[in-house]
């Protein structure tokens, strides 16, 4: 499944205890359609996002970038310190393509940069390509 957002906060690395590490990011998807009515409805979707293949694609992922994401959804469900029951959903990212950075401003006007996270046994670095594309807006 692809799921195309921004992310809503820079990510996050945790340290798990047996010492693998989990990227945590979220992201929000935005949607709209027509209702019976006529009237256009729009609607944001949030995902909390997981990458297990590097920690080093958290350097980029930051708040307010466009990601495209390849992976799987999940659902959680918990019971909130309120008692109340409560309802998230989960991305498990196998692959994530970058569109877009933003670090107080969008840079390059013209460029799309486009992440391919690839795990690499010898170093775990992660291969950024620049390509010059004209952007739809």
């Amino acid at each position: 499944m692809d799921i195309t957002g921004r992310l809503t906060r820079n990510a996050e690395v945790k340290t798990l205890n047996d010492i693998r590490q989990v990227v945590n990011f979220s992201i929000a998807v935005n949607d709209s359609y027509q209702n019976k009515q006529g009237e256009r409805v729009e609607q944001t979707v949030f995902f909390d996002c997981s990458y297990w293949r590097t920690p080093n694609v958290a350097r980029i992922l930051t708040k307010g970038a466009l990601v495209e994401l390849t992976g799987r959804v999940s659902v959680r469900a918990w019971t909130g310190m309120d008692g109340k029951p409560r309802a998230g959903l989960n991305f498990h990212t196998s692959q994530i393509k970058l569109h877009g950075l933003y670090r107080g401003g969008w840079e390059g006007s013209r460029v799309t940069e486009t992440l391919h996270a690839t795990e690499q046994t010898e170093n775990n670095r992660v291969a950024v390509q620049e390509t010059e594309e004209d952007l739809p807006f």
